[in-house]
């Protein structure tokens, strides 16, 4: 089978033949039929993320056919479709999982970093953490909702109830949870880079009550914030615009220093979490929803041998949406 296959960091993915994978017992053997560009493939590309496996298949937003089911392997059909998130295995015995926190599994592994992902032609799932995909969704339009989606909806769910929702980084997840919140009857205020015009007008086009620069102050306060940009800079700025008793969510797997901030700003029980991959639940809930909402996504196709290219663009800033490699 083809894939990309990335050796080192820092440098281009290399294009290769390499022997098509064989299910375990528990596994699904999937062909990949698109696989969506995350900006955690960027940090795993940057050596930001130590220690993945290497070689490597990046690409953790995997929608594609089921080809071979492993003789344990319950609840799904040859030819079933199927999306594989990032959270790819986990012990099911350790106190995290023992309590509905599988998310933070003590021995988890990750797909597209310690296990292989969905750069290629096909790849391999524990089918516990395989999601049969809605049929409202075409195959390149259900991608980011794997990685984008569900950690945005785990990141709104840490909002809260909050009703005036600022979104920091407006990419592939910004743009899915957007629609979800304004749903839910959320007031969305959208925070770009600074100048970025077209984000803005692509914010206030899925219904951005405002948008502007992450260095500007927005008309009200916010109940809460999401940052979604890897930005450590832009928690104080965020706290520097919230209501007494809000929560600013970090959502990115890695993210710059947070500088120094006055403790005034954090104090009147305002809070700071970050959000750590996803559970089962999360997915199940995540795309019963966004059929009903409907999510909508923006995507940009690129071909499997253009993953260096995709990386790249989305480095850049140049995407609206997602881009997302077929096959």
């Amino acid at each position: 089978m083809r894939a990309m296959v990335f050796e080192s960091p820092r440098r281009p993915l290399v294009s290769k033949e390499i022997p098509r994978p064989s299910p375990r017992p528990d596994q699904l053997l999937v062909r990949v039929a698109a696989c969506a560009v995350c900006r955690t493939d960027l940090h795993v590309f940057d050596g930001e993320l130590p220690d993945p496996k290497l070689p490597l298949i990046l690409g953790h937003e995997i929608v594609g056919r089921v080809e071979e089911i492993g003789v344990e392997a319950r609840g799904f059909q040859a030819g079933q479709r199927v999306g594989i998130p990032w959270l790819g295995w986990t012990c099911g015995e350790c106190r995290f999982c023992l309590t509905s926190r599988e998310n933070l599994c003590e021995r988890a592994r990750f797909t597209g970093y310690t296990i292989d992902g969905g750069y290629a032609e096909y790849t391999v799932a524990d089918a516990r953490f395989c999601f049969p995909i809605p049929d409202a969704f075409e195959d390149v339009a259900a991608a980011p909702l794997l990685c984008a989606g569900l950690i945005g909806y785990r990141c709104l769910r840490k909002a809260g109830e909050a009703k005036r929702l600022g979104i920091y980084g407006f990419g592939a997840a910004a743009h899915i949870i957007a629609q979800v919140a304004r749903h839910e009857g959320r007031e969305v205020l959208a925070f770009t880079t600074p100048g970025d015009v077209a984000a803005q007008d692509f914010a206030r086009r899925l219904g951005a009550k405002w948008a502007g620069g992450s260095d500007e102050t927005p008309p009200q306060a916010l109940d809460a914030a999401i940052i979604f940009a890897p930005v450590g800079a832009l928690v104080p700025a965020a706290l520097g615009v919230l209501e007494r008793g809000g929560t600013v969510v970090c959502g990115g797997i890695h993210m710059s220093d947070i500088p120094s901030f006055p403790y005034h700003d954090l104090w009147q029980e305002r809070t700071i979490c970050s959000v750590a991959n996803l559970t089962r639940r999360d997915g199940e809930e995540f795309l019963a929803l966004a059929p009903r909402v409907p999510v909508r996504t923006e995507t940009q196709r690129f071909t499997l041998e253009q993953a260096n290219e995709a990386l790249i663009a989305l480095r850049s800033g140049r995407l609206t949406g997602a881009a997302v490699l077929v096959p």
